[in-house]
């Protein structure tokens, strides 16, 4: 069995400072006769930290145009976020589930032979239903693992030094 404790996906919050962006306008291109080519009613958004470019010439108003051109950006740089977001959940619950496979196998319950084995230091141990219950062979099985647990620091430390 392999458990997996992952937070709770959270809305994002996005907010965009004025101060990110760089909104440049320009006369807009194609058709629209003589009114194209006399206002400048085209607007290009720069957020300034990511690089992402929104552009809007669809309205003959620069403040309509501006104002789509924020949706978009908003809408990019949103799902931008939720991607990275999306990545760093996939990545911590890969972390944590692994491959389930039998070589990240930490601890064996085995009910039919009454035995408790633990793979990390080959410690096997009898009377299922005491350990279980917490008494002396939880203890003894704690106190096994902190041994090993010092003595791969202890090798860890000696190992750097030499």
């Amino acid at each position: 069995m392999t458990v997996a404790v992952l937070p709770q996906p959270t809305q994002i919050l996005l907010t965009i400072h004025p101060k990110d962006l760089r909104i440049e306008t320009k006369r807009a291109s194609g058709a629209g006769g003589q009114h194209v080519n006399t206002t400048d009613s085209a607007v290009r958004i720069v957020h300034l930290p990511t690089g992402m470019v929104a552009e809007c010439q669809q309205e003959r108003s620069q403040l309509k145009n501006k104002e789509k051109a924020l949706k978009v950006l908003r809408a990019r740089l949103y799902s931008k976020k939720l991607e990275e977001e999306t990545h760093l959940r996939r990545t911590a619950r890969r972390i944590q589930v692994g491959t389930k496979g039998r070589s990240e196998k930490i601890r064996t319950y085995n009910f039919p032979q009454d035995r408790i084995t633990d793979h990390r230091i080959g410690l096997s141990m009898h009377d299922m239903r005491n350990f279980l219950l917490g008494e002396e062979l939880l203890e003894e099985m704690n106190s096994a693992l902190q041994d090993f647990s010092n003595q791969d620091a202890l090798l860890e430390l000696l190992g750097e030094n030499v």
